[in-house]
Parts: C-alpha cells; sequence; structure tokens
C-alpha cells in the first residue's frame, strides 16, 4: 500500500512539473486591426498554404495561395527546342587531374536561364470578398472603408478570425485549412448576405520565371491574354459544385468549389475572375476551396476542415518537444524569445513540413523562382529532429533516397567522378542542378544527409534506421572521399579549389582547404564510417585514408582562416568579412571535429564578433554565432546573438528578409528553433546539464521532449 501511495505521489509529481503549453501558444495569437502590406497571416498544412489580408482573405492585398507541389514551366526561348534543353552541356575544368564537367558557360546562354528559372512555383489562385449595392452593382472598397477591424489567428487550433464594418453591418469571416487536402474552408457571417451585397470571388494570376524575386505577391494579374480559365458546373464534378481549370504554357491547374449552394459567373470573358453568389438568403455562407494537378479533388465540408485543422494542431502542439522560457523568467527579453519560438513552430509547420524541402519563403512567396536549396535545408528542416517532430521530417528527408540516383549519374557520368552522389545546391522536384557557377561549386551541403541520418538513428536506434539510410550515406561518402585529392607536395587530402565556401565570396579556383568544409568533411567521415560499422560491415579504404590524412585546419598568427592561403590581412578586407561567418561554426553548430582546438576556435569566435560587418549578417547566421557561444561557454552572449537588432520577426513571426532578400527568409526561423533546442537540451549526446546554453542568472528554462544535437 506504501509502494503505490509513494507511485501515485510521484505521479502527481510529475504530473504537476508538465509544462501547461496551451496558454503559452495562446498567449502569442497574433492580432492585427489592419493589413501588413508585406507579409500576411497564413493558414495551411505544410504542403498548401494559404495567406490573408485584414479580411480573411485576399480581398486588397493579392497575398499567395501555395504548394509543395504547384510547378510549371515556361515556354522555350524563341527557336528552341526540347533538343536543346537536352543536349546542355556546361564548361569542362581540370581537377587534379581530372575533367570535371559543370552545369555553367555553356555557350548557351538562353537555354542556361531557362533551366535555371525552370520550373518555377506558382500562385495557384486568389480569393476575396466582392462588395454589391443592393441591386447588384459593384463597389470599389477599399481597406479604408472598412471600420472596426480585428484579426486574431488562433495558433492553437489554425483557425483565422476577421471581422469588420461595412455600411453600418458587422462581417466575420473564419478561414481554415484543411489538414487532409489542399483546400482552404471559409465561413462568412452577416446580414449583407441577406441582401445581396456580400459574395465571394476567385481570381487567378500569370506566372512566370522571369523574376527571381516574387514578392510580397508572386503571379501578375494584368496579362490575362497569356493564360487561359474554363468553368465547368453540374453534374459529374464528385463533391464539387463548379471546377475552374487553369493553364498556363503546358501546365494545368484545377480549382474546385463546394459547400452551401451558390452561383458562379465569369465576370469578363477577357478577366480570370469569377463572382460566387449564396443562392440561400441566409445570415451564413460557408464554402470550400481546393486546388490539384488533377481534376476535382474530394472537398471537405466546413466542419468537417474545422474538426481536422483543431485535432492537427492541438496534436502538434501537444506531442512535439516544447520549451518554455517565460514561466519564472526575470530577463524581460524572455517574452521577446518566447514569442519568436512559439510564432516560429507555427509558421515552419504552415510553410515547411510539405513532401519537398522549402523554399527560403516557404508558401508566402517566391525567391530564386520558387526552388528550393539543398545546402539550406538543414537550416530549414533540422530543427525538426531536435524538436521530435518525426513525422514532419520525414515527409521531405526522403528526398535524398529519391535524389539519389541522379546524384550518382551527376557525380560518375556527368562529372567523372570515381565513385559516389554529388547533391546538387538549387533545385526542384525533379533533383536537377540549377545551373550556374556557384550552384555547381558549393560543397557544404554534401554532408547534411549522414547528419540527418545520424540524427534519425539516435532517436530510433533499430536495423531498419541503419539500412533506410545506408545507401545515401554510403554514397554520400563515397563522392567526399573522391572529392578529396592527395596532394604530393604535403602529404596530405585537400579539398578544392575548385570550390565555393559557405559565404560564397571567395574565388573558387584558389580556394583550398576552407576550414569549416574541411571540419565539416572530417564529422561526415566519421559519422559514416560508425554508420557501417553498426551494420557490421568495414568502411571502404578510402575513406580512411582520407579522414587520417585530411589537411589541418588553416590557421594564421593563432587563428583559424577561412581557407588555406587567403591573405593574412583578410580580418580587415571587407570582401571576405561581410557575409555567413562560418568560421564561429566550426565549435558551436559542429561538434569538436579531429584537427579542431578547441581555445583557437573560442578565440576565433571572438575575433569574428569584432571584426566581422554584423549589420550585414542576416537569417540563420544570429543562431550560428549563438550556438558558438553557447558551446564556447559564453551563455550571456548567446542569448544577446539570438536577440540581436538586426535579426528581426514581424508581428506575425515572420523572419525579416532585410536589404538582403525579401521577408521571409525562414532559414533564420529553422535556425532559431534549432539553436533554441541546442541552448536548452544540450549537446553531445545525452544533453548532460539543464539549459547549458541559457545563463543561470534570469532565465528559467523548462523543456519538454527535446532530442540533444551533436
Amino acid at each position: 500500500m506504501d509502494v503505490l501511495l509513494g507511485i501515485l505521489l510521484l505521479l502527481a509529481c510529475v504530473g504537476a512539473s508538465l509544462i501547461d503549453r496551451r496558454p503559452i501558444v495562446e498567449r502569442f495569437n497574433p492580432v492585427r486591426t489592419s493589413s501588413n502590406p508585406t507579409t500576411p497571416l497564413q493558414v495551411g498544412n505544410g504542403n498548401f498554404a494559404f495567406g490573408s489580408d485584414i479580411t480573411g482573405l485576399q480581398t486588397f492585398l493579392p497575398f499567395a495561395t501555395m504548394s509543395s507541389w504547384g510547378w510549371k514551366n515556361d515556354s522555350l526561348p524563341p527557336g528552341k527546342t526540347i533538343q536543346d534543353v537536352e543536349n546542355y552541356r556546361g564548361v569542362s575544368w581540370d581537377n587534379h587531374g581530372r575533367l570535371v564537367q559543370y552545369d555553367f558557360n555553356g555557350g548557351d546562354p538562353d537555354i542556361e536561364q531557362w533551366l535555371i528559372s525552370n520550373p518555377n512555383r506558382v500562385n495557384l489562385g486568389r480569393i476575396g470578398l466582392a462588395f454589391h449595392t443592393r441591386d447588384g452593382r459593384n463597389v470599389n472598397t477599399t481597406e479604408d472603408d472598412l471600420t472596426d477591424k480585428h484579426q486574431e489567428l488562433d495558433l492553437w487550433s489554425g483557425t483565422l478570425t476577421s471581422a469588420f464594418t461595412w455600411e453600418g453591418e458587422r462581417v466575420t469571416v473564419t478561414t481554415i485549412a484543411s489538414q487532409e487536402s489542399d483546400s482552404v474552408g471559409i465561413r462568412v457571417e452577416s446580414s449583407l448576405l441577406r441582401s445581396g451585397q456580400l459574395n465571394l470571388f476567385v481570381d487567378f494570376p500569370w506566372n512566370d520565371g522571369k523574376a527571381k524575386f516574387s514578392a510580397p505577391f508572386v503571379g501578375r494579374w494584368d496579362v490575362p491574354a497569356n493564360h487561359t480559365t474554363e468553368l465547368s458546373i453540374g453534374r459529374n464534378l464528385d463533391e464539387a459544385r463548379a471546377v475552374i481549370r487553369h493553364t498556363m504554357d503546358a501546365s494545368t491547374f484545377f480549382t474546385s468549389l463546394g459547400g452551401d449552394a451558390f452561383e458562379i459567373n465569369r465576370d469578363s470573358e477577357s478577366m480570370h475572375r469569377y463572382t460566387v453568389k449564396p443562392l440561400e438568403s441566409a445570415p451564413s455562407f460557408t464554402v470550400t476551396v481546393a486546388f490539384s494537378p488533377a481534376g476535382s479533388t474530394p472537398l471537405p465540408s466546413f466542419r468537417e476542415t474545422h474538426e481536422s485543422a483543431s485535432a492537427t494542431w492541438d496534436e502538434f502542439w501537444q506531442s512535439g518537444g516544447f520549451v518554455d522560457v517565460l514561466t519564472g523568467s526575470t530577463d524581460p527579453r524572455a517574452v521577446e524569445l518566447q514569442r519568436r519560438i512559439i510564432l516560429s513552430r507555427y509558421l515552419l509547420r504552415v510553410n515547411e513540413a510539405g513532401d519537398t524541402p522549402p523554399q527560403e519563403s516557404g508558401l508566402v512567396n517566391n525567391g530564386w523562382y520558387g526552388k528550393f536549396h539543398m545546402e539550406m535545408y538543414f537550416w530549414h528542416s533540422a530543427h525538426w529532429a531536435l524538436w521530435n517532430d518525426w513525422e514532419l521530417l520525414r515527409r521531405s528527408s526522403d528526398v535524398y533516397s529519391r535524389f539519389l540516383s541522379s546524384s550518382i549519374r551527376r557525380a560518375q557520368v556527368q562529372q567523372n567522378w570515381d565513385a559516389g552522389a554529388r547533391w546538387a545546391k538549387m533545385t526542384d522536384p525533379s533533383g536537377r542542378s540549377a545551373p550556374g557557377q556557384i550552384n555547381n561549386l558549393l560543397i557544404w551541403q554534401q554532408v547534411h544527409p549522414i547528419v540527418f541520418a545520424e540524427y534519425e538513428y539516435r532517436a530510433f536506434p533499430t536495423h531498419d534506421i541503419l539500412e533506410k539510410w545506408k545507401n545515401v550515406v554510403k554514397e554520400t561518402a563515397d563522392w567526399m572521399a573522391s572529392f578529396a585529392w592527395f596532394n604530393e607536395s604535403s602529404g596530405v587530402y585537400d579539398i578544392g579549389p575548385p570550390m565555393y565556401v559557405v559565404s560564397e565570396d571567395t574565388s573558387p579556383n584558389v580556394t583550398r582547404n576552407a576550414a569549416f568544409e574541411l571540419a565539416y568533411w572530417d564529422l561526415g567521415l566519421e559519422l559514416a564510417s560508425g554508420w557501417l560499422e553498426r551494420l557490421g560491415e568495414e568502411a571502404p579504404g578510402s575513406w580512411a585514408s582520407v579522414k587520417e590524412k585530411l589537411a589541418a585546419l588553416p590557421m594564421e598568427n593563432g587563428l583559424y582562416s577561412v581557407y588555406e592561403g587567403i591573405e593574412g590581412n583578410f580580418w580587415d578586407d571587407p570582401a571576405f568579412t561581410n557575409d555567413h561567418p562560418a568560421l564561429v561554426g566550426l565549435h558551436g553548430w559542429l561538434p569538436q571535429t579531429k584537427n579542431l582546438d578547441v581555445k583557437v576556435a573560442a578565440t576565433t569566435a571572438e575575433e569574428v564578433w569584432s571584426h566581422w560587418n554584423i549589420s550585414n549578417c542576416w537569417g540563420w547566421d544570429f543562431p550560428m554565432l549563438a550556438m558558438s557561444a553557447a558551446r564556447n561557454g559564453q551563455p550571456d552572449k548567446a542569448v544577446e546573438w539570438l536577440l540581436h537588432p538586426s535579426f528581426q520577426f514581424d508581428d506575425a513571426g515572420m523572419p525579416i528578409g532585410g536589404v538582403r532578400v525579401p521577408t521571409p527568409y525562414f532559414p533564420g526561423s529553422g535556425s532559431l528553433l534549432f539553436a533554441v533546442a541546442f541552448m536548452a537540451k544540450g549537446w553531445g549526446g545525452d544533453g548532460g546539464e539543464n539549459a547549458p546554453g541559457f545563463p543561470q542568472d534570469g532565465w528559467n528554462v523548462r523543456v519538454e521532449g527535446l532530442n540533444a544535437a551533436l
């Protein structure tokens, strides 16, 4: 009896210590009283997102409706054929006795640019409110005509509620994204529906790859002749009441509408806008709008969408990791850090939990034509591993298995390497590498799949996980060993030239033995060898040879250098101190590697603090600086970096791109969450002490369900 009582008391104590997550999450529900001209409030499911203005729709500002599958190819340049695309070959450079063919300077700039910008990601369509007089005439309404505007995004349920007054009548719009389909559920409540003064519209833009960045809006509404739409109504539409077929060049997308009874008409044959009018005289109107690449799609009701979203979001907030820096902390900065944590968790679940790696701006707008960058995949998605959101990470991490065969062909057939798979930098769902010198010569993305594999095995140490990643790990390390070349004069293996470093600001033809890349190579080969050992297999001799004789990290005057042979005064040369300060990643983001001197790494990090142009740093630079400070025993500085004035998030939690790129720049959010988990749970396996990356004074950090970093 005493034992049972003791167990019950223990369970009660444990239960009492659990974080009450919901009040912390809901404290940071975004609230707006006017539209933000550059960022929407969003609902979504990871593969699909809908951005709204102050009306809960896209009435006044054409924010995007985007997906992980919505891509199109533009028409080929005049006079070009598909054979020109297939015959494209880039320049070949000598790589230490090996002729390597790259995808740049191929002699056909038109085809090269087409390959860079295609396929490009599309804005699937726009949904908004249409205002009319009682006799049905359009009223040219602006946001300034609305009064008493109030909008709140309930993070816990993924529900956006927007209310305002127009013509003396209250209007409330509820917007929710389905979690089972790429659709948005909309409920409009107002007496204006009865009088016919309030309706909906759907509209479709032209999309192409002419602009590298399309922000804050995606697509063009002023060239209706470039594309076509076709309306189908009536039977044989499954559950839809209407389907609109949208064709741009050779790509076709479908928008299905269902819900309460309505009539739908095209506003003008020369435009692609359709007005949706409720048929029943009622104070409430619900509609579901679904988007698909292939015909009509099953349409959940508004109620089903609401239930689906509520259940999914509740599970997300309850089951994954959680960090509470708010309760019990006396440092006033804790409120802002907690806000960033909560909003980043929501936004990355909406924008970056899809079937492919995310682009830099998620599903908000387009950067780099909507393509994703495999070197950024770590910053976008590695946080899912530390926060125990494995189902979400696995949606996209199998991209390495999907792209393995094409990456092997790139390495061994196109580029003439002896073995392995070379991972692309800038790519799309096809796995094709976009042409460009940086796109072909950057190498730090190469190690990422080994690190993702290691994190999954540490969370699930089973034979199935070892087999799942075996081929990816082996082919990745095989190319790493092939890329390193034995320097007869020094007796070591060098990497590069040619290569671009993390900061992409050195000359590729003179860049040899970059410090961060050498350390990352060492870590990757160590982890890959351990992977095969777990399987009872011996690692290839080439891996051991390269690892044992890999060049030492370059050093000058007691500090690590960006690369071997860089000018001695590079610390005072803005050409080398104006972009991503990867030197701080040597001991912070990365654990201690074989040739790393921890004291030199710490001194080098402090030199970066005083000599780098921090005002030009952006996105993931600041969490990387924070992790360096934390691992080097300076938690006060780590918090300063996470909350640096140049590292900003807007009222919706969108990471601001600043002068470098448009907002949002989501590697800033992903790296923030990675760094917070790193600082809160710790590193080096079991995590050690509680919150080792936070100061003892002023901070009370409570942690649930996190995994430690390497």
